[in-house]
């Protein structure tokens, strides 16, 4: 009975001191990163139709529920897009595109790896293209992602993250659907996250 109450009383004092030290992080982290678009690019109409790659600047804010269990928010600006039909471009939209994910932090030494999935909402505006020819306005899909947090200082990480994003839209020309345009990107970034 004594050796059983030692170990709990032990196994409690591990996982205090395991607490105390993921509290000392504090449970918010936010990064900035450098983020490379890249677009798949899938077309279903008759048009040929491909956006262009890009760089582009990305937030993101994380909350930790648990030192595995945290919930993050990616954030950017409205990113200008090219669309061209084949060689030849014919106009372009702005694209937003915030992401929520919920991830798993695994628990290792040094090196944090994680793994999230999580839903997108892309509310595309300021869409210039040929008199007639229209995109819907709005997109929801899944979003898959891994990456890493290295520490470099105290509560000072630098980050490595990839993240598949399911972005698709209907295009129409004069009112009638053409078929769907499926950007669907893989967005690779790069930056530095503060955890406090």
């Amino acid at each position: 009975m004594k050796k059983t109450l030692l170990a709990a009383a032990l196994c409690a004092m591990v996982s205090a001191s395991a607490f105390a030290q993921t509290a000392t992080e504090g449970p918010w982290l936010v990064r900035a990163r450098a983020v490379y678009l890249q677009s798949s690019n899938g077309d279903s109409t008759p048009l040929s139709l491909s956006i262009n790659d890009k760089w582009l600047p990305e937030v993101d804010i994380s909350y930790f529920f648990t030192p595995q269990i945290a919930a993050e928010l990616v954030l950017t600006v409205p990113q200008k897009q090219t669309l061209s039909a084949g060689s030849t471009e014919i106009g372009s939209f702005k694209h937003l595109p915030p992401t929520l994910t919920l991830q798993y932090h695994f628990n290792t030494a040094g090196f944090k790896p994680y793994v999230g999935a999580g839903l997108n909402y892309t509310r595309i505006s300021a869409v210039n293209l040929p008199a007639g020819v229209d995109v819907d306005r709005s997109s929801f899909g899944p979003a898959l992602q891994a990456g890493v947090d290295i520490p470099l200082s105290k509560n000072l990480y630098l980050n490595f993250d990839v993240k598949k994003v399911y972005i698709r839209t209907d295009v129409s020309a004069s009112g009638a659907k053409l078929g769907t345009f499926k950007i669907d990107p893989v967005l690779y970034g790069v930056g530095l996250g503060w955890r406090f």
